[in-house]
């Protein structure tokens, strides 16, 4: 059986049941642990299943992005860390874009005492924050309001981004995983896109809770980041693969 073969297996045999023991996969398909592992990893990498001890379990799909409340209640802790890590990454008199979300935010607070940076968002918490809270210059990218996730979306965001010369984008993702970040919303895809063009440096931040789960879109591919900032939660194998070929990966907390 060639590999193709029994990776169609496995991933039916995973939709079926949800979870998957490796010892089933082998006896089924008549292989060796090893083979099954490489097989398992190979699909993990393209975004379709995840590993678990002793087993495999379908990928988990994010049907429709969560409110700007919602998110604000989730993972604090780990937004607070990545927040913190990711400010100390940003030198002075930089020109930097925060993507909407609540991760991003976290980093905007880690900002209010600088006075030194050019800020662009799509997102109005953010803008709000630095406009009262800050001594930085902010641009606000307008176009299609999202009104529960508290941004702007769409051609006319990404429009107003073009215009611009970025030194560091930190872009936020809905759900991520070895393939890259995904969303549910088609208008954040050319927001995501646009920004990564006309930006110098591309950092990830998203806590670990999103890892390996899959939308409709795939917005950009993970090689695209050359920094990649989530929690200390992040499993081994998950390090591992996001290790491979991307950008270097900062855990924080």
């Amino acid at each position: 059986m060639i590999p193709v073969e029994r990776h169609q297996q496995i991933l039916a045999l995973v939709a079926e049941r949800g979870v998957v023991s490796i010892s089933e996969l082998t006896e089924r398909l008549g292989v060796s642990h090893m083979t099954i592992r490489r097989d398992v990893q190979k699909l993990e990498e393209q975004g379709a299943v995840l590993s678990v001890s002793g087993g495999v379990r379908t990928a988990e799909r994010l049907a429709a992005e969560p409110s700007h409340l919602a998110k604000s209640a989730m993972y604090n802790d780990e937004k607070r860390a990545i927040g913190l890590l990711a400010a100390q990454h940003i030198p002075r008199h930089s020109c930097i874009y925060l993507d909407a979300g609540t991760t991003t935010l976290a980093l905007a607070r880690q900002l209010t005492e600088r006075d030194d940076l050019l800020v662009v968002t799509n997102d109005f918490e953010i803008a709000n924050l630095l406009i009262d809270s800050s001594g930085c210059r902010v641009i606000h990218t307008g176009g299609i309001v999202c009104r529960e996730n508290r941004s702007c979306v769409g051609h006319a965001a990404a429009a107003a981004l073009r215009h611009l010369a970025i030194d560091i984008a930190f872009i936020s993702a809905s759900c991520w995983g070895p393939r890259g970040i995904f969303t549910p919303d088609e208008d954040k895809v050319t927001v995501k896109q646009t920004v990564s063009e006309v930006s110098s440096k591309r950092v990830l931040l998203s806590d670990s809770s999103k890892y390996n789960k899959i939308a409709t879109w795939l917005a950009l591919p993970l090689a695209t980041f050359d920094v990649i900032i989530t929690d200390s939660q992040l499993s081994a194998t998950a390090k591992e693969n996001v290790g491979k070929g991307n950008g270097e990966l900062l855990l924080a907390g």
